[in-house]
């Protein structure tokens, strides 16, 4: 499995690595931006996984996560985020996310990782 990072703090970025380097090849960027491209450039498909941050400075996570949908309809995407807001969960939703994480709660992460069924997370599109 393929994972793609897509958050502006290195520390976190490390931290992410960290969580689903042992079972996943991983690549990352600091932007939205940036996201489709490497999503393109690694060949990650619907058994892959995006982790995405909400907050960044040129493309914002929702709008990174509706381009990537866009293009990639198979495309999983789970947002990684410190904001704990039902509003945003619904517009991660409605952006095409099939998970929200918090921050705080990074063991979730493996979970998916390890078993998807199980986590709620689907094998192949949202």
């Amino acid at each position: 499995m393929k994972v793609l990072i897509v958050e502006d703090n290195p520390a976190m970025r490390h931290l992410l690595r960290q969580v689903v380097g042992e079972v996943a090849e991983v690549y990352e960027c600091a932007d939205g931006a940036e996201a489709l491209p490497l999503y393109e450039a690694n060949r990650l498909d619907g058994t892959d996984l995006v982790l995405m941050d909400l907050r960044m400075t040129q493309v914002n996570g929702l709008e990174a996560t509706r381009r990537l949908r866009a293009a990639h309809g198979e495309a999983r995407v789970v947002i990684v985020t410190s904001f704990a807001d039902a509003r945003l969960r619904e517009a991660a939703r409605q952006a095409g996310a099939c998970g929200y994480v918090l921050k705080e709660n990074l063991d979730q992460l493996q979970e998916m990782l390890i078993e998807p069924d199980a986590a709620g997370l689907p094998q192949a599109a949202c």
